[in-house]
């Protein structure tokens, strides 16, 4: 079930952008805040009502960097499992929903903690249901780093990593290059426009140095994580952070039956990241395609587009 677009598709920024033009799914959430053992919380989104029914399966998304409930590609892949009868959840990571977490910390790339507590708590709550869990770029680096210190011990019966960037550092400088600031240049203002909302709440002067115009004048998102993310996180600077944070390093040691999916024109990253086939453990399958941007995979027409991701995640569910 490899991915192939039609020829007048094969752009990879128009793989990229387009999903966000054309994909709209109109149905109600339920929104609720899970609370973390340090007092901080998230919020979370279900396709439905959790306890009205008995679900055999739950999926757990992950949404990409600055992503959240209005991502195009959270609301179709919902609305897809969800009407396969899975109850599906996403779990934003902190400060990515409406409201602003409680803590000065917020989310990053490896933080797989709050990840595997949320799991915790469905495995209790659902406790005779399959769990799954489709995490898509800075999300699915972070469910693969989780899949890998599980390794033999997970409670996940199935995973999906949609256009990972494997390793953090060469990810973050081919950001800065060419048309690919672009996506930077989007990126960024929704991580300093948080970051401003966060600096009302809290002190950032004083332990880091980040004042209005400094958080205003950030440039690129490695300065980003050099000034905000690294050390309110703990790590000693943005190599640190990126080095320990990779999920490529983690990849052998998946138990967990899981798809990554990769396209080898994604403009967010070089094909350098790419793992090696004795870097994968055997329950992994690496689908690689020609054509499909990030996050993309748009089949068929600007007039009937078929979104394949969506079927794909579903099939290997």
């Amino acid at each position: 079930m490899h991915f192939r677009s039609a020829k007048f598709l094969r752009n990879p920024h128009l793989q990229t952008i387009l999903p966000l033009l054309i994909s709209q799914k109109k149905f109600s959430f339920i929104r609720d805040d899970f609370y973390f053992d340090d007092g901080d919380f998230t919020e979370i989104v279900w396709s439905e009502n959790p306890e009205n029914k008995t679900f055999k399966h739950v999926s757990i998304l992950f949404h990409g960097l600055g992503g959240s409930i209005r991502s195009h590609y959270i609301q179709g892949m919902m609305y897809k499992l969800m009407q396969a009868g899975h109850l599906c959840v996403l779990m934003h990571f902190r400060g990515c929903g409406m409201k602003t977490n409680a803590a000065k910390r917020s989310y990053h790339a490896g933080e797989t903690e709050d990840a595997s507590d949320f799991i915790a708590f469905l495995q209790k709550k659902f406790p005779h249901a399959k769990l799954h869990a489709v995490g898509y770029s800075l999300g699915a680096n972070m469910l693969l780093k989780l899949l890998g210190t599980y390794k033999t011990d997970s409670p996940l019966s199935s995973a999906v990593a949609i256009s990972a960037p494997l390793e953090l550092e060469p990810c973050t400088i081919h950001l800065s290059k060419g048309f690919a600031k672009v996506y930077q240049r989007y990126l960024l203002k929704s991580l300093k426009d948080n970051l401003l909302v966060k600096s009302q709440n809290y002190d950032l002067i004083s332990e880091w140095g980040l004042s209005t115009k400094v958080i205003k004048d950030i440039k690129s998102i490695y300065e980003f994580d050099e000034l905000y993310t690294a050390p309110v996180h703990g790590f000693k600077d943005a190599n640190d952070y990126y080095t320990k944070n990779s999920s490529r390093q983690y990849l052998k040691d998946i138990a967990t039956p899981t798809l990554m999916v990769h396209a080898l024109d994604d403009p967010f990253m070089p094909n350098s990241v790419l793992p090696l086939k004795d870097e994968l453990s055997e329950s992994i399958t690496l689908e690689l395609s020609e054509h499909g941007g990030h996050v993309g995979f748009i089949e068929g027409s600007l007039l009937k587009p078929n979104f394949w991701l969506e079927k794909r995640v579903l099939d290997f569910f």
